[in-house]
């Protein structure tokens, strides 16, 4: 047993934060390996704008579950590489829809290809390992538990209590 493993929840979010760079890692390798410009941290606004023509940026925020100022972030650093445009909503002119331009578009042709070939190959590793092959559905779970209850409060009401029962 490792480090990690020993401590177990104390050390949770820099597990899955370890887990999740190396994820994020490999998958940019394999975009690299196949010369496609692309970076993960952009696949939440392509996925989305793959499966719809345009989004506000409080519509990203809010399915991706980022601030606001984090998805008009990355837009911006989208359309500053000519990826993403933005018009004005017809309906409320303070609105603005974000949408794939014609390279953005392109790119999203050559990467439909990767997304389907690491679905695939995510599918075969997690059945490699009896733990592993319910990774979802416990990953829900605990973002369910979280949305929740507060775990500040939570863990702030246990020491509460352990300062009443010491006096």
């Amino acid at each position: 047993m490792n480090f990690y493993e020993e401590l177990g929840y104390l050390v949770l979010g820099s597990r899955l934060r370890r887990l999740s760079e190396a994820f994020l890692s490999e998958i940019n390798k394999t975009y690299q390996a196949a010369g496609i410009p692309f970076d993960a941290s952009w696949f939440p606004v392509f996925y989305l704008l793959s499966q719809n023509e345009s989004l506000s940026i409080k519509e990203l925020s809010d399915a991706t579950g980022v601030s606001h100022p984090a998805a008009s972030q990355l837009v911006t650093n989208l359309k500053n590489k000519k990826l993403l445009k933005t018009t004005t909503s017809s309906d409320d002119g303070r609105r603005q829809l974000v949408q794939l331009t014609k390279a953005g578009r392109a790119l999203l042709e050559q990467i439909l290809p990767v997304w389907e070939a690491v679905k695939q190959t995510m599918e075969e590793l997690v059945h490699t390992d009896p733990e592993s092959e319910h990774l979802l559905a416990a990953i829900s779970g605990v973002e369910r538990s979280f949305r929740a209850v507060s775990l500040s409060e939570k863990i702030t009401e246990k020491l509460s209590v352990k300062e009443v029962g010491n006096e």
